[in-house]
């Protein structure tokens, strides 16, 4: 049987060529319906009936399944999804205290990057996603919570090794004919992978970036993050100049607090060495637990102690709230689908 063509992740000329239409605004009406979230040819009803027979039979709107939904009391939704092949992928919503809705997408099948506090960095890599199966997960998300504001590559998986993909992904979902998401809108988050920041910044697209910093010094972070290895932290700090030169964005440094790890005064003053001068936000983010882990949670007096050695240098912090703690949903945490029991952590705790 002839396999069909997965559509979410094509543009409306990519349709038409695909599909061989002889009418190329067909590809922007279908293009367009995609965007929508519609989940079958039928609801196209501005297309003709023998030709919507046609496309079920040469193409689908979705190459893969929502097979598992967990919620979190905080509002936090996430999503497993089954691949075309069987592979799992794990997608979440995040809703922050104004209502904003964002999508955490992943972009491979596990991760390579082994980081020592990520459970999805316990997985191993199985392979890239497509750009369909990215935008898929974007969809599915809107059709459980309704329009999102926001969509962040950090997920399973590492961007930077998958950015062919991610930026068709990301043409798709900013082109103004179908779901018209703003660049401004989306960001990627790498664990520090130097070549991709310099192909990011020259070449586009011209969204957001994150770094998964952790820490500065260089002897603990090639213990933890094992990318750092091949990517030093003296030629990190390069590229992320850089970026913030070329694209006049500002960078988010984020910086997952482990339990006597990455808390003291040292790796405080490390910290603030690297990001003097650089025009970057510091995202601190308390570690939240992975079964089977060797690391603790800060104490609430261990993280305010370091959010405060930085303040007092001047750098600006955003100070993460807990969210989708207990369906595993929270940062670092992608990579198994079962709920937790409920816990005393309160909706709104902030350290």
């Amino acid at each position: 049987m002839m396999e069909k063509i997965a559509l979410a992740g094509l543009l409306p000329e990519e349709i038409v060529s695909c599909l061989s239409l002889p009418q190329t605004f067909r590809g922007v009406q279908i293009f367009k319906w995609i965007g929508s979230g519609v989940t079958s040819f039928e609801s196209m009803t501005n297309i003709s009936e023998t030709l919507r027979t046609e496309l079920a039979e040469k193409a689908e709107l979705r190459s893969s399944a929502v097979t598992n939904t967990l919620k979190d009391p905080d509002g936090t939704i996430k999503l497993q999804i089954t691949l075309h092949d069987g592979l799992a992928v794990e997608t979440v919503l995040l809703t922050d205290r104004d209502n904003r809705k964002t999508a955490c997408v992943s972009c491979q099948a596990g991760c390579a990057m082994k980081c020592a506090f990520c459970k999805t960095g316990t997985l191993g890599l199985v392979r890239n996603l497509s750009a369909a199966e990215i935008v898929e997960q974007f969809l599915f998300l809107e059709k459980t919570a309704g329009p999102l504001d926001n969509i962040v590559f950090m997920g399973m998986g590492e961007p930077m090794m998958n950015l062919p993909e991610i930026r068709k992904a990301v043409a798709v979902l900013t082109d103004k004919r179908g779901r018209n998401l703003s660049g401004r809108r989306i960001t990627l988050s790498t664990s520090g992978v130097i070549k991709g920041i310099y192909d990011l910044a020259d070449n586009g697209p011209l969204i957001r970036l994150a770094v998964s910093l952790t820490t500065a010094d260089e002897n603990l972070r090639n213990r933890l993050m094992p990318v750092s290895l091949a990517n030093p932290l003296p030629e990190l700090r390069k590229a992320i100049a850089y970026y913030i030169e070329k694209t006049g964005k500002r960078v988010t440094l984020e910086a997952a607090l482990l339990s006597g790890e990455n808390t003291g005064a040292e790796s405080a003053r490390h910290l603030i060495d690297f990001a003097k001068e650089l025009d970057v936000n510091i995202n601190v983010i308390p570690w939240n637990p992975v079964e089977g882990l060797p690391f603790k949670e800060p104490s609430f007096e261990e993280s305010a102690s370091f959010v405060s050695m930085l303040e007092k240098e001047g750098l600006n912090i955003t100070l993460r709230t807990r969210r989708g703690r207990k369906i595993g949903g929270a940062c670092g945490q992608l990579g198994r689908t079962q709920s937790q029991p409920p816990s005393q952590d309160t909706e709104d705790e902030v350290f």
